[in-house]
Parts: structure tokens; sequence; C-alpha cells
């Protein structure tokens, strides 16, 4: 797994995150909501690709979140799959209220596997939970298969921002762990020209390959 920082002293890292899944399962207002606090109830489908930047601090330092918004629609996925490239982590969304967009996780998770490192920082994203009634895929499912492929999973309301900042928090510091990690372990070995953290330079490791534990779907928890 590659992990970027820039030369710019405004921010220590730079990581791309991607978020996948069917058309129609509010990737685009989970986005909206967590950049920019904005909701569009009658939002159209993404064309092609989009992306917007956030910044969180983490122990102290600075890091730049470039989110990637891909479009749902197959048609567009032979053109998005280029953008896959260089990411290091991802939010699978599907739709509560939509089985068939459960049923998809796993074709969208062997795209993502195809297109980037098998070690992308992961998170199953079950949107839209203020439909309650509409339900037809139990939180347990989710957290079913979040356990059997390895991943985080939450359940977020993009309408009203429950768990949103979670989800999101919860993958940039599970990649800022494994790359503090990678880089203490390197330190520690003594090897020749150890990666620092904040160096302001790009650093390249190799990603854990297991993503310990699940985000709690309790509103605010993102612990890993």
């Amino acid at each position: 797994m590659a992990f970027y920082s820039e030369d710019d002293k405004a921010e220590d890292y730079l990581f791309k995150i991607v978020l996948i899944g069917d058309s129609a399962v509010g990737k685009s207002n989970l986005l909206a909501r967590f950049a920019r606090d904005e909701f569009y109830p009658n939002s159209k489908s993404t064309i092609g690709v989009e992306f917007q930047t956030q910044k969180m601090d983490i122990n102290g330092k600075e890091i730049k979140a470039q989110i990637w918004d891909t479009a749902g629609q197959e048609r567009f996925r032979a053109v998005t799959s280029a953008y896959y490239r260089g990411a290091v982590g991802a939010l699978l969304v599907y739709d509560i209220s939509r089985r068939q967009t459960f049923d998809s996780v796993g074709r969208w998770l062997n795209e993502l596997h195809t297109h980037s490192d098998m070690n992308v920082v992961t998170i199953l994203v079950g949107n839209k939970s203020d439909l309650k009634d509409a339900r037809e895929v139990p939180t347990v499912e989710g957290k079913d298969l979040a356990e059997a492929q390895g991943l985080f999973f939450m359940e977020t309301s993009a309408l009203d921002s429950s768990n949103v900042a979670a989800a999101f928090q919860t993958v940039v510091k599970e990649i800022y762990n494994i790359l503090s990690r990678k880089v203490i372990l390197s330190q520690e070995l003594n090897k020749p020209g150890a990666p620092e953290l904040g160096n302001g330079k790009t650093v390249v490791i190799q990603g854990d390959g297991n993503q310990e534990g699940n985000a709690e779907t309790k509103k605010g928890c993102c612990s890993s």
C-alpha cells in the first residue's frame, strides 16, 4: 500500500480514498455531507468521477483526505477504473433499503482488489439508515459480511448526518495507524533509510494484511 505526503508544510500526508458502490446508494451525498455539511435530496447520478478534499488532524499531524466519488453506473465503470490506482482507503456503500445494492458488494470488492492494492483500508457502509420502515438489509447481515471480508462496518445517514464523519474518520485513522506502525517497526529494526513521519516526502510502505476489528455502528464511534 502506498502512502503519500506533500512537500507543502500545510499538511503532513495526502491519502487518496475512493467511494464505491451501486448507483443511487448515496455516495455523493455522503461526500457532500462530510466535506461541506450539505445534502441534496434530488441529486442526479454522478457522471464519471468527482473528488473533494478534507483536512483532518490525527495525533498532531494534518492529514489531507482526497476523496474520489466514482460513478456507480455500469457504463462508467471502465472509465473510472483508472482512478482506483493509488487509493489507500475505500468506502464501499450500499443502500439498506435496496437488497440488490447489498448483493453487489462482492462484485465491488473484486473490482477494488483488481484495480488497487489488496490491502486498501475498506469500510462497508450501510447508508440511508434513516429509512427504518423501508429496510431490506438487517444490520447484522452487514456486520457479518464485513467480518467475513475483514472490513470495518458502519451504518450511516447522509440525510441526518449520523455516522457520516465517523465512517470517513475510521478509514483515515486506520491508514495513519498502519503507516505509523510500519514506520516504527522500520526504525526499530534500524533499516537504512527508514522513513520518518511528517518528513514531507513520499512514503511507500506495504500495508497490513489485516484490518483489525470493526468500527462500531454507534453514532460518533470510530475506534479501530
